[in-house]
C-alpha cells in the first residue's frame, strides 16, 4: 500500500537472491526505517522482537529466513536447525509453521546445488500468493460494506482491533482489505481504531496505514468499543486472526474476545478476515488447544512515544517492582462470530462451511 504516496510491500529482496528488506514496525508511526536482513539468526530476532508482526508477514519473514540459512549452509542439518530457530520465535501464529514446513519439505527434496534458487522461489510464491489472497478477502468483505451502505445511505462505521492491515501481511491486509476496496469503489467509511494495548498496534500502525491511504478514522481507547456499540455508532466489526481452528474458533490479539462479546450484546455483526493459511487443520477446540503466548512484562510497564524534541523514548507507567501479566492473545469462540471473510468467500464459522470452502 502507500507510504508518502509511494507503494511498498512489507518485505522484499534487496536484489535477486540477496539480502531481505523489511520495514521496522517498532519505530512506526514516528520514523520510517528499513531493516536489511542478512542471516537466519537476524530474521529470527526481528520476528521475536516484533520488528515484523502479523501472522502472514511473520510467515513470509520465516520463509525468507530459510533462504538466508540456505545461502549460509545448504546442508540438511543446518536447514533443520534454522527451521527450529525460526519456529520457536512466535508460537501462536500458525502461518509461521505453515511457511517453514512448506519451504523445509521442498528443500530436503531438492539437490543441494539448487537449494538457494528453490528457497527463494518458494518464498516469493508465498508472498505473491498472500497478496492475491488478501485482495480476494477485500473483494468479498467489500460486499458486506456495500450492502450496509445501500441499506443506510450514509458512511459506514467499522470497528477494528490491533493491526490486521497491509503491515501485517505483504499487501492489502486482511481486516483492512475490505476498507481499501470500499475506498476504491467510492463507498464512504469511517474506521474506529482500537489503540490495542500494550504495544499499541492500532494507535501506532493501523492509524498510520489509514492516514497514508487517506481513509477517515478515529483512534479510541481499547475499552470504548462497547460504549460506541451501545450508542449505535458501529455498523460492523472486522478483525484479523493469528490462528483459526477448522471449527471456527479464532485466536487473535488480546481484547478481541471482549469486542466480540460487546458486538453480540448489541447486535453488531462481528466478522473475522483471514487467509486460509491461518487455519489450523489439526486443531478443533481453540479454547483448549491454542498455546497463548505470554510476552515480556515490560511491554505492560513501559510505553514508547515521541517527546517534545521529536525523540522516540520509552517511559515507565507502572510502579517499580509491581507484578504485571502480558497475555498476547485471546480466543473468541465461534458462537460469537457472524462470519469468516476468506479468499473463498464469507463463511459461516463452523466445521462444515470451512471444510467445504477449502475442499478438506
Amino acid at each position: 500500500m502507500l507510504i508518502n504516496k509511494k507503494h511498498f510491500r512489507t518485505i522484499w529482496e534487496n536484489e535477486d537472491y540477496g539480502d531481505i528488506c523489511t520495514i521496522d514496525q517498532t519505530l512506526l508511526p514516528h520514523s520510517f526505517e528499513i531493516i536489511n536482513i542478512t542471516n537466519v539468526k537476524q530474521a529470527a530476532k526481528i520476528i521475536l522482537d516484533m520488528n515484523v508482526r502479523g501472522a502472514p508477514l511473520i510467515g513470509a519473514t520465516g520463509a525468507y529466513g530459510m533462504c538466508l540459512a540456505v545461502k549460509e549452509n545448504s546442508s540438511d542439518k543446518f536447514i533443520d536447525e534454522s527451521y527450529h530457530i525460526l519456529l520457536e520465535t512466535r508460537p501462536t501464529a500458525i502461518n509461521l509453521k505453515w511457511a517453514l514446513d512448506k519451504i523445509r519439505d521442498e528443500l530436503i527434496k531438492t539437490p543441494k546445488i539448487e537449494r538457494i534458487k528453490k528457497s527463494y522461489e518458494i518464498a516469493r510464491k508465498i508472498c505473491d500468493n498472500d497478496v492475491k489472497i488478501c485482495k480476494n478477502i477485500g473483494i468479498h468483505g467489500f460486499e458486506l460494506i456495500k450492502n450496509l451502505y445501500q441499506k443506510n445511505n450514509r458512511p459506514i462505521n467499522i470497528l477494528t482491533h490491533c493491526n490486521a492491515g497491509w503491515l501485517a501481511t505483504i499487501d492489502w491486509g486482511t481486516a483492512t482489505a475490505p476498507m481499501y476496496m470500499a475506498q476504491k469503489n467510492n463507498i464512504p467509511i469511517h474506521v474506529w481504531v482500537d489503540e490495542t494495548r500494550p504495544r499499541n498496534q492500532g494507535a501506532n500502525i493501523t492509524s498510520y496505514e489509514l492516514k497514508n491511504q487517506n481513509i477517515n478514522h478515529t483512534v479510541i481507547v481499547d475499552n470504548a468499543g462497547g460504549h460506541l456499540m451501545q450508542k449505535g455508532l458501529v455498523d460492523l466489526c472486522i478483525v484479523g486472526t493469528d490462528r483459526t481452528t477448522y471449527t471456527g474458533d479464532v485466536t487473535n490479539k488480546i481484547g478481541t474476545y471482549l469486542k466480540a462479546l460487546a458486538a453480540k450484546d448489541n447486535d453488531v455483526p462481528f466478522y473475522v478476515a483471514l487467509p486460509s493459511t491461518t487455519i489450523d487443520w489439526e486443531m478443533r477446540d481453540g479454547l483448549k488447544e491454542v498455546n497463548i503466548e505470554e510476552r515480556n512484562f515490560n511491554e505492560v510497564n513501559y510505553v514508547q512515544g515521541l517527546d517534545d524534541q521529536n525523540i522516540i523514548k520509552s517511559i515507565r507507567i507502572t510502579p517499580q517492582d509491581v507484578k504485571t501479566s502480558n497475555y498476547a492473545f485471546d480466543t473468541t469462540p465461534r458462537r460469537l462470530i457472524t462470519g469468516l471473510i476468506t479468499e473463498n468467500g464469507v463463511l459461516d464459522p463452523n466445521e462444515e462451511s470451512i471444510k467445504k470452502a477449502f475442499n478438506r
